[in-house]
Parts: structure tokens; sequence; C-alpha cells
């Protein structure tokens, strides 16, 4: 376990309703030598002191934290000591950015430098006041006047301008989530959005190119991204989610909380036309003090009916960047709240667009909450602390190459001045 325990990548989602932990680390393929990633532990705890995606008590979250961290140590066997960080939330804005610079070098040939200094001319924006940018995500590079380029490293040109999404949240609970974490004893690799964490554990590159949505139904809250030619085109976070049936449901049936939540696990789906008129539900068997028999029908007509405002607000979302039913790869629901039975024919139904429910692909793991809805974001973070890892680790290595093709031509430099009389 010591080779795991030196590669370790952690995921950190704190959600409105749970706190969930993922664990992966590097190990060698049989077939080519080569790397991959493997899941090797997950935990998940009830969530303390937050609401709808933001810090209500810290001293809660920390507690919630703690609990996970300790019951995820105790499946993976080693201490974790850094996580990545996934941040949610009402606070979380996005727009779009140019950043614009002269090519440095004299025969105008770009280089990555110049790349990194356009993407740090986008982040010179007037964000709104205590907002911090969280992500600058280059979309498309325009070199002296040719748009639609996807990488211009080593293109001739003088200008280069660079089209970003620029990701903002609130300085306040961004500071107030971090502290959370470090008074947990945890340190942090850096802060994702969670929604774009769960996009690499649940979306192809195939799917992002041609056009898709990914909704992370929650608790209190759900979030979409929206994708297309590759790049993020929008996001947004709406102040609603699962938590919001179940609250339907206890009205509803003028029961307890608890027991509505069972209802909606065991009985609840969101089309009431393949449910039987007959279906009857006695509460007491699921913990009601006394036997009150509902229709299952009628259940499921109060389940469609929130399940229906949910659809119609991220509908409005793709409404707004003209793409409402104009996604070919359609729309992939994952979170908890995307188990209701029912969720993918109802969406399909009312986005008129494909619809899946988006498990974690591709994904070597010896657990089974891989296969989880609710564990997408949590794997997504292991999923984006790797890529980034394995890009540092190409970076130096090129570096490392870079050198080491100098040093050799130093030594057949000397050897062949050694020849010369």
């Amino acid at each position: 376990m010591s080779r795991g325990y030196n590669n370790l990548i952690a995921g950190l989602d704190i959600g409105s309703s749970m706190v969930r932990i993922a664990v992966g680390h590097f190990v060698a393929e049989s077939n080519d030598g080569g790397m991959e990633l493997q899941i090797i532990g997950a935990a998940e705890v009830p969530a303390e002191g937050m609401h709808k995606g933001m810090i209500s008590n810290i001293e809660d979250v920390v507690s919630s934290i703690s609990a996970c961290l300790e019951k995820t140590e105790r499946v993976v066997g080693v201490p974790i000591e850094k996580v990545w960080l996934g941040v949610s939330g009402m606070h979380i804005v996005s727009q779009t950015s140019k950043g614009v610079v002269a090519v440095s070098r004299a025969d105008n040939e770009i280089t990555r430098d110049d790349v990194i200094r356009a993407t740090e001319a986008a982040k010179a924006i007037s964000a709104p006041l205590n907002y911090e940018v969280l992500h600058v995500l280059p979309k498309s590079f325009n070199v002296d006047g040719q748009a639609g380029i996807k990488d211009p490293e080593r293109m001739t040109g003088i200008r280069l301008e660079v089209d970003t999404q620029i990701i903002l949240g609130l300085s306040s609970q961004i500071k107030n989530l971090t502290k959370s974490v470090y008074r947990s004893g945890l340190d942090i690799e850096d802060v994702v959005l969670s929604v774009l964490a769960t996009s690499e554990a649940v979306l192809t590159s195939k799917q992002k190119e041609l056009g898709v949505a990914v909704v992370n139904l929650g608790g209190t809250t759900t979030s979409v991204a929206v994708f297309e030619e590759g790049n993020l085109i929008h996001t947004a976070i709406l102040p609603i989610g699962s938590a919001h049936v179940t609250n339907d449901v206890a009205i509803g049936l003028r029961t307890l909380i608890d027991i509505a939540e069972k209802v909606k696990v065991q009985y609840g789906s969101c089309l009431p036309e393949i449910v039987s008129k007959k279906d009857e539900i006695d509460l007491y068997d699921l913990g009601s003090p006394t036997h009150d028999i509902v229709k299952r029908q009628y259940l499921s007509e109060i389940i469609q009916a929130r399940a229906e405002e949910i659809l119609a607000k991220i509908d409005d979302e793709l409404k707004k960047i003209q793409r409402s039913g104009l996604l070919p790869a359609g729309v992939v629901f994952t979170g908890g709240g995307a188990k209701l039975p029912g969720l993918i024919e109802l969406a399909k139904r009312n986005l008129r667009l494909p619809a899946v429910l988006g498990f974690s692909l591709d994904t070597m793991s010896v657990t089974e909450k891989v296969n989880d809805l609710g564990f997408s974001t949590a794997i997504g973070l292991v999923k984006w602390g790797s890529n980034n890892l394995y890009r540092a680790s190409m970076k130096s290595t090129v570096s490392t190459g870079i050198k080491g093709a100098g040093k050799l031509w130093g030594k057949i430099k000397k050897s062949f001045e050694s020849l010369i009389p």
C-alpha cells in the first residue's frame, strides 16, 4: 500500500445533503506499462451546516468532513492528507472574456508562454464585488484574424487572441469552505467547480464535441453545465433539488419528512401513467405511527409535478443560450436526485432531447460506490486531479528531455572541439 499512499488522489464533494470523499491512485497497466487511475475507496456521511450549497454553520461542516474523512481512511487503510475540493452553490457566476497579446518571439512563432499570457489577460475583467476567479477556460484562439483555432502553439502570427469562459465564486463563501477543510486537518490541492469535475467523470469527449448538458441533481440545488465543440459554454446553479420533492411528498401525504423520503425512494415514480390505480402504500410499514393508506399513483403525481418544474428550469437555462431542444448528445443526469424512477423518460418528453443517466465512465474500481450516481462529483474530482498531475508530469518529462538533449549536444560539441587542431 506504500506505493498507493504516495500516489493518493482524493476528491471531496461537500453537497447540501451529503459529504462524499472518493480516493484513487495510479496503478501500472499490464499491457503497455502505462499508468491507469483506480478508485480504491469512497465514503459518505450526511452533511450538516450546509444550505443550498453554501455554508450556514462552519462547526457543523467541519464535523461532517471529519466524520467522512475518518470513514474513508478506515476503508482505504492509510491517512489522507490532501484533497481536490469541489465548490458549488448559488454564488457561482459565469461570464465570457477575451484576452489579447502580441506574440513575443522575433520570428513570430507562438509559444506556450504567449498562450499563458493571453489567458492571463482574459482575467482582467470587471468582476462583481468580492468575487474571485475560480477557472479561466479557453474556448478558442484567434491568430491574426484567423478564428476557431484550438491550439495555437508553434503557429506563426503577430497578434494572439483567446475567448474564454470565466467561472467566479463569492470570496467569503470560498474562504469559509476552505477554512472548514483546513480545520478538519486536510490540505487543498485546488478548488474546482463541482459540475465541471462531474463532467470529467460522466461525459465523453465526443459528447462534449457534439453538444451536451450535464445535470447534477443534488439535495437542494441542481447544477447544469453545457458543452459544445469541446468547450464549456454555460453553467448555472438552480435553487431546487430532490429535497424539494421530498418536502412535497411530506405535505401531500401529511406525513413526517423521514417517512416521505422512504416513500419516495421505495415507491416513487415520475410517471403516474405507468402506476396501477389499485396500488396502495401503508405508511405504517415505513415507520408511521398510524395506518395511513395512500394511493401510489397520487404519490407519483406529486413527484411528477416537482420533477417537471425542475426540468422546466433546466430548459429555461438552455433557452438563454439558444440550445433548447438543440443538443445532439442530449442531457446526462447524475447526482443522488437522478435515481428517481421515470426521470429519464420525463426528461426526454419535456426537454425534447435524448436523456441518459450519467455513471462514471472507464473507471477501474475496487468499490461498488463507483456505480452510485451520488458519487459522480467526488470521482470526477479524483479524475480532475489525476489529469492535472499527469499534465504536470508530462511537462517535467519534456523539460527533462530538453535538458538531457542539451547535455548530450554539449558532450558531442566538446568531442568535436578536441579533434580540431
